[in-house]
Formats: structure tokens, C-alpha cells, sequence
């Protein structure tokens, strides 16, 4: 299991090499796939042409996307995969129609600032999953149990929460946290990427070290990291809340029979494991199209919305 997380993190912090994935810039801070990655891009459809917007390094995104790809081409739709570092862009090109579908939105709790200001362009297309949290996380060999528990701890810390992207909803929400239990002062959230505050939860976890990360549900990391959820009996991380597929205005009426299959997607707990764990550990970057394969080998007999070929 160790191997392979480290090659999932070196995956995750891969995705913005342009050169070696594939993609070309497409000039409004995201990037096009040219025909890698997945193996079924540019499917030849005859419905259109549908834009798929994620941020690799968030993994339910990912997953998920490329799921949809296989599905909306068997149906006849040509599908592009745009990949974003940020959750900011990839909403403003939502709202303005260059993205057409965000296949793993967190518009509830986390994306609510993002829906106050691009809500109004944006069209709900269904909710996949609907248990989704973020989470305050420590070691399993950590005796706290509570984010109460971190104050007056700072100095076994050095005083660090390591967080992701600064743009992400989990990192607002953190930071609204961190007064709501007095931590303000004693804590500062440092912000990277993704796959930087994975490398940070790998050594320390290795070495038996104290640390405090950012982690939600569902993730694979928590599966693969030896950790544990710290209570939040305040509720400052925010309440469960739905995943959601998200449109730009107007794409059930662009693309009617896209917009019925997509709406029909629903997953529980162990459908969506497997998804995430077969696209990001066992087959990995470049091989995601085969992933899904496998997938729906194992479960597409569970869905009625499941196209075979």
C-alpha cells in the first residue's frame, strides 16, 4: 500500500506537466486533452461535443470524469477533458459555458461563495453521491480525538494545519474554523497543493510524527494514511452535504439525453470506493479509461443506467 500512495501523490502532483500529458493550454488557466489519459477522448460522437472540467489532484472529480466520458461517448457524444488547479476557474468557466459539465461539485457547503456568485449560470444536474464531508484529521497514534483537543497543543505541531489549493472551498472553511475553537492565534493553515500536504501526511506518519491535516470524505487517502476524523462538535467543517454534477446554464436543452443519463447516477459508499480506488491506485495516471472498464465489469450490472458498449 505504501508504493502505491507514493505513486498516487507523484500522480496528483504531476498534472500540471503539459509536456509529458499530453495536453495543450487553452489560454484561460486550464488545459485540453489531446487524446491522452484516458484513451477514449475524442470518441468520433455524432450529439455534440461536451467539455468535462476537474481538478485532477481532487480525486472524486477525476473519478468521475472519466466515468461520465465512457458513458456519454457509448451514447454518441464527443467528450473533452479540461483540467484545472483551481476551483475559482473552473466555475467562472462553468458560468461563461466553456466548461459544460463540473462532474464532482461540493456546491452545498464547501462551493456555497462559489454558487452565490455564478449560481444564477449554472444548472443542477443531479446529486451521485450524497454524504460527502470535510474533516480535521490526525494520526491513528495521535491521542486527540477532538479539534477542541488542539488547543494549547500547538507546540507539538509547530504550530502547522496542512491544507491544499488556496482557492478551495475546504481551505475557506478551515479558516473560518480555526476562531470558532480558538485556534486562530496558535495555528497558521498552510496552503500548497493536494499532493504536497499528502507528502507532508506520508513523513510525518512514517516517522511516527504529530501532524494536522485537511482531509474530506470521500478520499482515498483516508484509507491509504494511518488517521483518524477529529470530532467537530461545533460543526465548523460544515455539515454532510451532496455531490453534485453541475452544468452551465442551459445543457439539459443542448444535450437532453446527456443531461437524463448523467441524473440517473447515484453511488453509495462502496460503488464510489472501488471507482476511486481503481482510477487512482490500481491502474493509475494514463490508464484511467481502463479503470472504468474494470469498474463497470465489476458493478455495471447494479445500475439500470449503465451503458455496456
Amino acid at each position: 500500500m505504501r508504493n502505491r500512495t507514493l505513486t498516487s501523490i507523484a500522480a496528483i502532483g504531476a498534472v500540471g506537466i503539459l509536456a509529458l500529458s499530453g495536453c495543450a493550454s487553452d489560454g484561460a488557466g486550464g488545459t485540453i486533452e489531446l487524446g491522452g489519459g484516458g484513451g477514449n477522448s475524442g470518441g468520433g460522437g455524432d450529439k455534440g461535443t461536451i467539455t468535462l472540467g476537474f481538478l485532477p489532484s481532487w480525486t472524486d472529480g477525476l473519478s468521475t470524469a472519466y466515468l461520465l466520458q465512457d458513458q456519454l461517448e457509448k451514447i454518441g457524444y464527443t467528450v473533452e477533458m479540461k483540467t484545472l488547479t483551481e476551483a475559482g476557474p473552473l466555475y467562472t468557466g462553468l458560468a461563461q459555458g466553456d466548461v459544460d459539465v463540473f462532474p464532482s461539485a461540493w456546491p452545498e457547503v464547501t462551493h456555497a461563495e462559489y454558487m452565490k456568485t455564478y449560481g444564477e449560470s449554472i444548472e443542477d444536474l443531479g446529486t451521485y453521491y450524497d454524504n460527502a464531508r470535510l474533516t480535521l484529521a490526525v494520526p491513528e497514534y495521535s491521542e486527540l480525538d477532538s479539534i477542541e483537543d488542539l488547543a494549547g497543543k500547538g507546540s507539538e505541531f509547530d504550530g502547522k494545519i496542512y491544507g491544499i489549493e488556496p482557492g478551495a472551498g475546504l481551505t475557506a472553511q478551515t479558516q473560518k474554523m480555526l476562531p470558532e475553537y480558538g485556534l486562530d492565534g496558535e495555528y497558521q493553515l498552510v496552503t500548497s497543493s493536494t499532493a504536497a500536504m499528502l507528502t507532508e501526511l506520508g513523513s510525518a506518519t512514517d516517522k511516527q510524527d504529530d501532524i494536522v491535516v485537511t482531509l474530506w470524505r470521500p478520499f482515498w487517502a483516508n484509507d491509504a494514511f494511518p488517521v483518524k476524523d477529529l470530532e467537530d462538535p461545533k460543526g465548523a467543517m460544515g455539515e454532510a452535504e451532496g455531490l453534485h454534477f453541475l452544468g452551465t446554464k442551459g445543457f439539459a436543452a443542448e444535450f437532453p439525453e446527456a443531461a437524463a443519463l448523467i441524473e440517473q447516477i447515484a453511488l453509495d459508499d462502496e460503488q464510489y470506493g472501488a471507482l476511486e480506488d481503481l482510477v487512482v491506485n490500481e491502474y493509475g495516471e494514463g490508464k484511467e479509461a481502463d479503470a472504468v472498464d474494470a469498474w463497470l465489469e465489476e458493478y455495471g450490472d447494479q445500475f439500470d443506467w449503465v451503458v455496456a458498449s
